[in-house]
């Protein structure tokens, strides 16, 4: 057995062009022999705690590679085995290391043998290698403002007996950044006018979502009243009716949504609020959403599509605008997934079938009633989209405790996963309706529930009112055998310092991870928005951070000063 250890091209010292991708494709193997008898159970009694992973190149042959944890060695092993012919190493983009080129294919004790050997080997070379080498391909951050300017939240007004004063505590206390809300329930004398809406923005910063609500059709006045709006900058976009499904429309003598037997009349509400904002000059900037709850219509009129496509066999014809951004009412409670669960929100924030709750593809992909065609897969990935309501009562199985940690979860979920904003129902419970109103992140009598504390320590951990860097750093930093409940977050301060958020969503239980980074971090700071908003921990000369995770998010804070 003839062994050749190769440096690649993209590790420092050995040149700076990376390899080229020639189609490899990952395709883990972790229990059998593979394809090409590589036999893996033998390779873990030979050496536990040694990841092996397989893949195909291009030309169909399979490709194995090994690579140690970094309590052995920081330098990913990489050992490629084939029986016939060469695999070049350029199959494996950006996978800085050590090659192993082998011209038999490996016994158990073979395996064994070279194992140790390249451990022994990379022990040595890690030492001149400097430290400051690729371990990922570097995550481009999101700055901090946008993350929060996406957590929204429903709330009542005077007009249902919520007192400004009170409205404005609740919100500067959650730290919301913007509200859904429109010309229900508006009026000229009050007690909720359009003055409300403007005090409300100049004590807190928040911006609206100004829609026509509930059954509502008065495009002129949702236009005119949004310029005042606009003109003090507290208008965020426009908003399509609220579930025409449970509150039907009468636009210009014809009925639509609710019982009617067809959904024209709303395809037509909505085409024409479009056009409205888009021809008035003060408006036009804004982007318009749609309906919620599009899932419903009765008869194909295309509402499943922000503009009709050609060959969508709908009734409204191809070329109709209807909105800029999907919305969607994602409650992650649903009775197609009724009980607590691992990775709850997670699933409800899915683009794809896989969501198990009224989500996007229910909505845009195939409408959840009549099934009619929507946006394929990939489009429906891409497309810009809304939340305006989602959330959770307490009741049952679904304490305070958790109540709290699924709201802190979603939004997280909700912004990894593409959603531009998100809106919660509801900022405080009810009073002026029956039946169990403990939505709210806030009591009737204005006490913060957990989801309020938890919600104020991670937005006040997060708080940033510098400018948005123009141009976003980067991050180079991997969570090797990520469990599927973990996910994170990667963020950045005004003032260019990291913000990781890492967070799990088990019922039970923990995970261990270890967060790696290719360079050295003078100092890492680690939050815990469930216990408070002070620093838990802190690092020195970090290379890489241990973190137990359960049910709640982490933030890391990594100065670049």
């Amino acid at each position: 057995m003839i062994i050749q250890a190769l440096i690649p091209p993209c590790c420092p010292g050995s040149g700076s062009a990376a390899f080229p991708h020639v189609g490899a494709t990952a395709h883990p193997d972790p229990g059998r022999r593979g394809d090409a008898g590589f036999p893996f159970n033998a390779f873990r009694r030979a050496l536990p705690g040694v990841g092996v992973d397989s893949a195909t190149d291009e030309r169909g042959e399979r490709v194995y590679f090994v690579t140690t944890s970094a309590a052995v060695t920081s330098l990913p092993l990489i050992l490629m085995f084939f029986r016939r012919r060469h695999i070049p190493p350029d199959a494996f983009p950006n996978r800085p290391g050590i090659f192993l080129r082998m011209t038999t294919h490996p016994t158990s004790a073979g395996v064994r043998l070279i194992s140790i050997a390249c451990i022994v080997l990379a022990s040595t070379l890690s030492g001149a290698i400097s430290t400051n080498r690729a371990i990922a391909e570097p995550t481009r951050a999101v700055p901090t403002t946008v993350f929060l300017n996406s957590i929204g939240i429903d709330s009542t007004f005077p007009d249902r007996g919520q007192p400004l004063d009170k409205t404005i505590e609740m919100i500067r206390y959650g730290g919301f950044r913007w509200v859904r809300a429109g010309t229900e329930g508006l009026s000229d004398h009050g007690p909720t006018t359009l003055q409300t809406y403007v005090d409300l923005h100049h004590a807190t910063g928040v911006r609206f979502s100004w829609g026509l609500g509930s059954g509502g059709t008065n495009v002129k006045r949702l236009v005119e009243t949004a310029k005042t709006l606009a003109a003090g900058d507290a208008l965020l976009a426009f908003e399509g009716n609220n579930e025409p499904n449970n509150w039907g429309v009468n636009y210009q003598g014809e009925k639509g949504g609710g019982r009617a037997p067809s959904w024209m009349a709303v395809a037509k509400l909505q085409r024409d609020l479009y056009q409205a904002v888009k021809g008035d000059p003060a408006l036009a900037k804004y982007p318009v959403w749609s309906i919620s709850e599009n899932g419903a219509e009765r008869d194909n009129v295309g509402l499943q599509f922000l503009t009709i496509p050609d060959g969508a066999d709908a009734l409204m014809p191809a070329g109709t605008k209807y909105a800029d951004f999907a919305n969607c009412h994602n409650y992650f409670y649903h009775p197609n997934s009724s009980q607590p669960a691992d990775n709850k929100t997670w699933n409800a924030a899915d683009p794809s079938p896989a969501c198990r709750v009224d989500g996007l593809y229910g909505n845009y992909g195939r409408t959840w009633a009549k099934h009619f065609a929507g946006y394929p897969q990939d489009p429906l990935n891409a497309l810009p989209r809304v939340t305006t309501e989602t959330g959770a009562t307490i009741g049952g199985p679904i304490t305070e405790q958790l109540h709290a940690l699924n709201l802190l979860s979603m939004y997280l979920d909700q912004f990894k996963r593409g959603w531009s904003c998100t809106s919660v129902y509801i900022l405080r419970d009810r009073t002026d309706e029956g039946g169990n109103q403990a939505f709210g992140f806030f009591q009737p009598d204005f006490t913060p529930r957990k989801a309020a504390v938890c919600l104020h320590n991670l937005t006040t951990i997060l708080a940033d009112t510098g400018a948005a860097p123009p141009t976003p750093g980067s991050l180079d930093y991997a969570i090797p055998n990520e469990p599927e409940t973990v996910h994170d977050l990667l963020l950045q301060h005004s003032d260019g310092t990291f913000e990781l958020v890492v967070w799990d969503e088990r019922l039970t239980g923990t995970d261990a991870v270890t967060v790696q980074f290719s360079a050295k971090h003078a100092t890492a700071r680690i939050y815990d928005p469930t216990l408070g908003t002070d620093v838990v921990k802190t690092a020195s000369d970090a290379s890489s951070l241990d973190l137990t995770l359960s049910d709640h998010p982490l933030v890391i804070a990594l100065p670049q000063k």
